[in-house]
């Protein structure tokens, strides 16, 4: 590099630094003459975005509050909202950001690096020194016109159970949808279509393995079972049944917790050592269900569940309840970002020879490159995957 173009670099640097701090000075100036401008929608946002994806990584907390009116279309949104802007500024940490959620809508305040005190207690005490400022500055009647709503990340899910996940803290998937509206239509049109082709050309065969099941075994031909799709919205998904009936599911709960946690004991298979993390040698499964499972034929009745838009063709499996209470933070992010789908790029290029975090990762993948044209590919990739039955237990 020539001595011209390092000087040249080094005026631009300087010019930009100085930029930057005339901007600080001028935020400052707006400040001090009570003068204060909330960070802009998109802007917002997309740090609220960037704060939830370091809270995954950090496990630290924090919490992001929202201000509105209670009833919002009668008033006059931005005037009356302004009026909080100033006690809310003197409020907040130079840590914390004070911006707009929605445009002259809704103010939000994320709290970040909480430390180590306790979320309920921190939340508490937020909320406790919002209203003092709002009475400060505001008449009863202003104050009690408005709406205060905490959302915490990552909440915690102790007790048991789980917990739906707030939309609020991923506005991003919002905007994704908006700019994906296009290719999901087209490929709900492309799972209605599959999945009625498929429910007419399998009806043989679903005939068949209705009989042998019945012959087999005590019991339903179904399986129900209540799964979680996108959001964690509940549904009843379906299956061939291949096990006994009156089975005890802690055999599988006590592996699905193992697994997650990377726990899994590899499994020796045709005389070659090979990483295998399912559950094999059930003694709960009939020799049947052995069979379809192996050929994934007992996944076949998901199909009606595509038809009825709980799932798609194409997508991450959807998990039973008391799996994602083993999910790491960053693993559910799986729930959020796509449907539920009855093959997806953990079948064709991983199966049960993968860890769950790198299920996961797969699972994410395909959300980032979702469309129609990679669905075809998936889709395509799947009956080879099945037919050699490699990984499938």
């Amino acid at each position: 590099m020539s001595l011209f173009s390092r000087v040249l670099d080094a005026t631009i640097n300087l010019e930009s630094k100085a930029a930057k701090v005339h901007e600080k000075c001028d935020t400052a100036g707006e400040v001090a003459s009570g003068v204060v401008k909330p960070m802009a929608e998109s802007a917002f946002r997309r740090l609220l975005c960037q704060e939830r994806k370091r809270s995954e990584r950090s496990r630290k907390n924090f919490v992001l509050m929202l201000v509105q009116h209670k009833t919002p279309k009668l008033h006059d949104e931005k005037p009356a909202l302004e009026r909080v802007v100033k006690p809310l500024a003197g409020l907040i940490r130079e840590t914390d950001t004070l911006g707009w959620f929605e445009s002259n809508g809704i103010l939000g305040v994320i709290f970040s690096e909480l430390g180590d005190a306790e979320l309920t207690v921190a939340v508490e005490s937020i909320e406790a020194k919002t209203l003092s400022a709002f009475h400060r500055a505001l008449n009863t009647s202003q104050v009690e016109a408005l709406q205060i709503s905490f959302y915490s990340y990552p909440r915690s899910w102790k007790g048991g159970g789980y917990a739906l996940l707030d939309p609020i803290l991923y506005p991003d998937l919002a905007d994704l949808e908006r700019s994906k509206r296009a290719p999901l239509l087209l490929k709900r049109v492309i799972d209605i279509v599959g999945s009625s082709a498929a429910l007419i050309f399998l009806a043989p065969v679903f005939a068949i393995l209705a009989v042998l099941i019945k012959l087999t075994s005590k019991g339903p031909v179904f399986f129900r079972q209540q799964r979680l799709g996108q959001f964690q919205v509940p549904f009843a998904f379906l299956k061939f049944r291949s096990m006994h009936v009156a089975t005890d599911a802690d055999i599988h709960m006590e592996y699905v917790k193992n697994f997650i946690a990377g726990r899994a004991e590899p499994n020796a298979s045709n005389g070659r050592t090979r990483r295998v993390y399912k559950l094999t040698n059930d003694p709960r499964v009939t020799w049947i269900g052995k069979f379809m499972r192996r050929t994934s034929l007992d996944e076949t009745p998901q199909f009606w569940n595509v038809l009825m838009g709980q799932m798609s063709l194409v997508g991450p499996r959807p998990p039973i309840g008391y799996e994602i209470e083993a999910y790491d933070v960053w693993h559910r992010r799986r729930l959020l970002e796509a449907k539920p789908g009855i093959t997806g790029l953990w079948q064709v290029q991983g199966r049960s020879r993968t860890t769950f975090d790198d299920m996961v990762r797969l699972d994410l993948r395909y959300s980032r490159m979702c469309s129609p044209i990679s669905d075809l590919k998936i889709l395509l990739q799947t009956p080879r995957a099945v037919f050699s039955g490699d990984g499938a237990f």
